[in-house]
């Protein structure tokens, strides 16, 4: 990403919308952007698996766990798969884990906190529908920029 988060909020004032600074840094690559992708579950990450096995092309998976801080949604091993297949990042309304093993990775993830206990695997949630959190309205196919100072997200790529 070349433009930081504050400039594209300064250029495009009126496009953009900014998510309540809730997310920490978790992955090896801080500054990320893409289309977006999304995954709405619950204590439950066999769609983020089922998402980050096909090709990511750059996208960025927005994870709507409903902010739940009761287990990880993401870990190392999702990760990797993310890696893998060419996603740009994650951003999860919930929490991670492997938080060493996440922050050498070249990837961008952004997550409430670190916690070791996994998820269930009990079924599919909801993809690719628009979600809100953070006080933002992510969409599937609009853009998301993301970097130390936050996460914007935009109808339209902006560089």
């Amino acid at each position: 990403m070349t433009l930081s988060t504050a400039d594209l909020c300064d250029a495009f004032e009126q496009l953009v919308q900014v998510a309540e600074p809730h997310f920490r840094d978790f992955g090896g690559q801080i500054a990320f952007a893409g289309p977006i992708a999304t995954v709405i579950v619950q204590d439950d990450n066999t769609s983020v698996r089922a998402m980050l096995e096909q090709s990511g092309e750059g996208r960025v998976l927005v994870v709507n766990g409903n902010g739940s801080l009761r287990c990880a949604l993401l870990g190392d091993k999702l990760a990797q798969l993310a890696v893998d297949n060419g996603w740009s990042g994650v951003v999860i309304f919930g929490c991670v884990r492997d938080s060493e093993a996440l922050a050498e990775m070249p990837l961008g993830v952004k997550a409430l906190a670190s916690l070791p206990r996994r998820s269930a695997k009990r079924g599919p949630g909801v993809v690719q529908t628009a979600t809100t959190f953070a006080g933002v309205t992510f969409v599937p196919g609009h853009y998301l920029y993301a970097d130390g100072d936050g996460v914007l997200v935009a109808p339209i790529a902006l560089e």
